[in-house]
C-alpha cells in the first residue's frame, strides 16, 4: 500500500501548509549535489536569502538541518568552554538557547521576563555592560509565547561591548521584515516550515565576518564537524563548491520556489497580510471568550497566543482533538508554564489568509456550541 497521510489545515506553531508550486518543485527530477544545474539553484537561494534576511553576508545559506540545528550551529561555532554567554529568556526557545550554550561549556547568564512579555532592553544593556560576554543571544519571535522582541538596541549594546549577537528568526523570517546588517546581528537562523511554507528540514542561516573571524581564532576546533563553518565555507561560501556533505537537493529546490513566491509578493504586502489575518482571528475569537496573551505592541501576527476561557481550560486537549479529527484543523497547545492555559494559533505564510481564519472560527464555534 502506498503511504497516504490525511489533508490537514496546519494552524499550530509549525509546520504550515505547503503551496502546490513548492511541492511541484520538490518533485523535479533529482540531480547530484555537485551538478552545475543544482549549483545555479543554490546560488539563487543564497542570494534571495540575503535579501530576505537584510544582509550582505556571503555565508548566508540553507543549513541541512531544522531550526534547532541552526541554533546549534550558532553556538557550536561561537562558543568555547569558559566563554561568558548572555541569553535573553522569555519563553521556551530562550530556555533552549541557554541549554545549548551550556552544553558547549559556556558560563551562561540569563535575563528573564514573564512569559508573554518582551525582555527589558535596559536590563539587557545593564547585564551586557556588567558581564562583557563573548556572545549575546535573543529570540526575535518567541514561538512559545507569541512575543516579538525589539532587538536593535540590544544588538548595538552587545557590539559596543565586543560581543557577537545571535538572533533566533525561526518564526519571523518571511513574515516580518528583517534587517540583520542594519540591526547589527552577527548570526541568525530560521526554519523553512514556518512563514516560508516549506516542509521542515532546512535552516536558513546567515553568519557575518565577525563570526567567521571568531571561528578562525578558536583555540580548539568546532566540536561539531557537520556544522563547522570553516568547513561549510568551502561548499556554501565559494564559487568552487568543494564537497562537504550531500546537500538535500529536493528540499533546496523547494525552498527556491518558496523564496520566489515571497519576493513576488513583497515583504511589505506579506507583513500586511499576516497582520490582517491576525486581527481577523483575534476579533473572531473575542466573542468566544479567547483573549490575546501578549500586549499589542509586542504581539506576533503569525503566531497568536490566546488565553483560554474558563469553560475550555481542563478540556482544551479534547477540544483540540475534535478540531483535528472532525475538521482536519491543527492548533497548538501551550508549552512550559503556559501549558493548559493558552493555545498557539499559527497563521504563517500560505495560511495567513481570511478564508483560513474563517474556517477555524466556524469549526471552533461548532465545537463550543456542541
Amino acid at each position: 500500500m502506498p503511504i497516504s497521510l490525511p489533508e490537514r489545515l496546519l494552524l499550530g506553531p509549525g509546520p504550515s501548509n505547503v503551496h502546490p508550486d513548492v511541492r511541484a518543485a520538490m518533485a523535479s527530477p533529482l540531480v547530484g549535489h555537485m551538478d552545475p544545474a543544482f549549483h545555479r539553484v543554490l546560488e539563487e537561494v543564497q542570494e534571495r536569502l540575503r535579501h530576505l534576511f537584510g544582509t550582505e553576508n556571503r555565508m548566508t545559506l540553507p543549513l541541512s538541518t531544522t531550526g534547532s540545528g541552526g541554533m546549534e550551529a550558532c553556538f557550536a561555532n561561537t562558543v568555547e568552554p569558559g566563554d561568558r554567554v548572555l541569553v535573553g529568556v522569555n519563553g521556551v526557545f530562550g530556555e533552549r538557547m541557554s541549554e545549548v550554550a551550556r552544553r558547549y561549556g559556556a558560563e551562561v547568564t540569563r535575563v528573564e521576563s514573564d512569559p508573554g512579555t518582551a525582555l527589558d532592553v535596559d536590563e539587557m544593556a545593564t547585564a551586557i555592560r556588567r558581564l562583557e560576554p563573548s556572545v549575546v543571544a535573543v529570540v526575535h519571535a518567541e514561538t512559545s509565547t507569541g512575543v516579538c522582541q525589539p532587538v536593535e538596541a540590544i544588538a548595538r549594546t552587545a557590539r559596543e561591548a565586543g560581543a557577537l549577537f545571535v538572533l533566533d528568526c525561526v518564526t519571523s523570517l518571511a513574515g516580518l521584515p528583517l534587517r540583520l546588517d542594519a540591526w547589527g546581528v552577527d548570526a541568525a537562523y530560521s526554519g523553512t516550515q514556518k512563514c516560508l511554507s516549506c516542509p521542515p528540514g532546512l535552516s536558513p542561516a546567515s553568519f557575518g565576518e565577525r563570526v567567521l573571524e571568531r571561528v578562525k581564532g578558536r583555540s580548539r576546533p568546532v566540536p561539531v564537524w557537520y556544522l563547522d563553518l570553516s568547513l561549510l565555507d568551502g561548499y556554501f561560501g565559494s564559487g568552487d563548491r568543494v564537497y562537504h556533505h550531500t546537500a538535500p537537493v529536493s528540499a533546496i529546490v523547494g525552498l527556491a520556489e518558496a523564496l520566489r513566491r515571497v519576493e513576488a509578493e513583497g515583504m511589505e504586502a506579506r507583513e500586511a497580510r499576516h497582520r490582517a489575518a491576525s486581527a481577523r482571528l483575534l476579533a473572531g475569537l473575542a466573542p468566544l471568550g479567547f483573549e490575546p496573551l501578549v500586549d499589542e505592541a509586542h504581539r506576533l501576527p503569525m503566531l497568536n497566543a490566546v488565553c483560554l476561557p474558563d469553560t475550555v481550560r481542563g478540556r482544551e486537549a479534547a477540544l483540540r482533538g475534535r478540531l483535528l479529527e472532525r475538521h482536519g484543523i491543527e492548533v497548538g497547545a501551550g508549552l512550559g508554564k503556559l501549558a493548559g492555559s493558552i493555545w498557539r494559533i499559527g497563521l504563517m505564510g500560505e495560511n495567513a489568509r481570511p478564508e483560513v481564519v474563517d474556517r477555524l472560527l466556524d469549526a471552533l464555534a461548532q465545537e463550543l456550541a456542541g
